[in-house]
């Protein structure tokens, strides 16, 4: 495995990182996820990556109990705080309030002493950037969260936020998780550019695409029991299974072959091409699809690989 620092920080983060969505606590029995979690740190993984919503909170529940059987300090636990969690009216959004409240929750349902990462799931219009800046102040300085970021931020709100945080002499956001890869390349135009100059580092999520980047549904059919196939898995797929996409994507396997790669593993290495990339967020029901990519760390593709991928995915298709 390699690693690489998260953003301007000095936080060194595995090149592949595990995450929890749609997996942990949900489709994901508590077995299978410490059998997954302690073989990606075997594997040399240290990002593990959750949210307080994820499953209502059963994700970082399991995934806690999990990693409570590994050492701590060689772990970078992160998770997130926006969306609802109750119908209450303050069980949600960035206000100083729900911060304070999440942080908590989520320190008890991991079985951790502190956060490494906290992160804002989404903007929150309804709250003043400077109140959530110096939420995480006191939070930092309290020592329940080490370092925090962002997650699908606008390039505007991220320079605001750095803004704000210098003017206060307040820690800055180190990080942006934002959704990318292949199919899905709107990042670079405005939101990736923001983060390099504000010394924001990306940790991507959905980087194969919610899996038809893997090959799954070559020649355009969707396998019973894969999350193209599933009604409650699959709302977010949009447009990725739109026959033209999925044709495109076939045109990826022989680049792949040719450099004796998995789909899985040349989708995740195009990402990590990026030196502002830091980490790639995979998310498995299965060791054998962990060891898959994680193979992925470390490879460097051809200019002419990446040529090629730049003309069936260019940007303004994506």
């Amino acid at each position: 495995m390699e690693y690489r620092n998260l953003g301007a920080s000095g936080l060194k983060v595995s090149e592949i990182s595990l995450g929890s969505w749609l997996t942990f606590g949900s489709s994901v029995e508590a077995q299978s996820t410490r059998d997954i979690a302690l073989r990606a740190f075997d594997c040399g993984i240290n990002l593990f990556d959750t949210a307080d919503v994820y499953a209502r909170g059963e994700a970082e529940a399991v995934y806690g109990a999990a990693l409570g059987e590994l050492p701590r300090h060689q772990l970078v636990i992160a998770t997130k705080a926006f969306f609802p969690m109750s119908s209450q009216p303050n069980d949600r959004g960035l206000s100083r309030k729900h911060l304070f409240e999440s942080v908590e929750a989520s320190l008890k349902r991991l079985g951790t002493d502190y956060i490494d990462l906290h992160q804002c799931h989404r903007p929150d219009p309804e709250t003043p950037i400077e109140e959530t800046v110096c939420a995480y102040e006191d939070l930092i300085r309290q020592g329940k969260v080490l370092y925090w970021g962002v997650s699908e931020w606008g390039a505007a709100e991220i320079d605001e936020a750095c803004r704000i945080a210098d003017t206060r002499n307040a820690y800055r956001p180190i990080s942006n998780q934002p959704q990318y890869s292949i199919v899905r390349r709107q990042l670079e135009s405005e939101v990736m550019p923001a983060c390099e100059r504000n010394g924001l580092g990306q940790i991507v999520f959905s980087p194969l695409g919610q899996g038809v980047l893997t090959g799954k549904y070559s020649g355009g059919s969707i396998p019973a029991g894969s999350r193209g196939a599933d009604e409650e898995r699959n709302m977010f797929m949009g447009g990725y299974l739109r026959p033209e996409n999925l044709a495109r994507v076939d045109q990826l396997r022989p680049l792949a072959e040719s450099l004796d790669l998995s789909m899985a593993q040349l989708a995740l290495a195009w990402c990590l091409r990026r030196p502002n990339v830091a980490s790639v967020i995979v998310g498995v029901t299965r060791t054998e699809q962990l060891e898959d990519n994680i193979k992925a760390t470390g490879v460097v593709l051809p200019d002419a690989v990446q040529d090629q991928i730049e003309s069936l995915f260019p940007v303004k298709l994506a």
